[in-house]
């Protein structure tokens, strides 16, 4: 059941970490990095870490853990963070996920069920990605594409028809 999730989610880990490994090797300068755009959550770095950090945020909850802080505060940082996080997607959707289970957020105040959060951690990250591409471009700097369909060709999961 879990295999129509495999692709949502591998290629939000994937957008991200490019993301993050595009601003790395931009060579952007501190102030690049932390003055935000218009109508954005903030800065590339805040924003990057705001997307990392939501999404272990959401998977502590879909995997019962207790909340994890981050520390990450440079782009190496949230690289490494990135890449575990993404370890985590793959063990979460190793076993079946009960989407109708119901998790309390909110310190108590609310129940959710999981599938939200498996929405919402989608829905969340693809935002504030754009947004990050919209400073790179206000910067005067084209952007990677991180779309659905730049990961299916960048992993094999699109290619070219041959002739039968």
């Amino acid at each position: 059941m879990n295999e129509v999730l495999l692709d949502p989610i591998r290629h939000n880990n994937w957008a991200t970490r490019q993301l993050v490994a595009f601003c790395r090797d931009a060579g952007l300068t501190d102030e690049q990095l932390t003055t935000p755009g218009v109508g954005t959550f903030g800065g590339i770095l805040p924003t990057l870490n705001h997307v990392i950090s939501s999404d272990a945020s959401y998977l502590d909850a879909l995997l019962d853990r207790e909340r994890t802080a981050s520390t990450d505060t440079d782009l190496a940082g949230l690289a490494s963070r990135a890449e575990e996080l993404e370890g985590l997607w793959e063990q979460l959707l190793s076993d079946p996920v009960d989407v109708e289970r119901v998790i309390v957020v909110d310190d108590g105040a609310n129940e959710v069920h999981a599938g939200v959060f498996l929405a919402q951690a989608l829905n969340h990250a693809n935002i504030h990605r754009e947004q990050v591409c919209a400073i790179l471009t206000g910067l005067g700097i084209q952007a990677p594409d991180v779309q659905a369909w730049e990961y299916a060709w960048a992993t094999g999961r699109l290619w070219e028809r041959t002739a039968d």
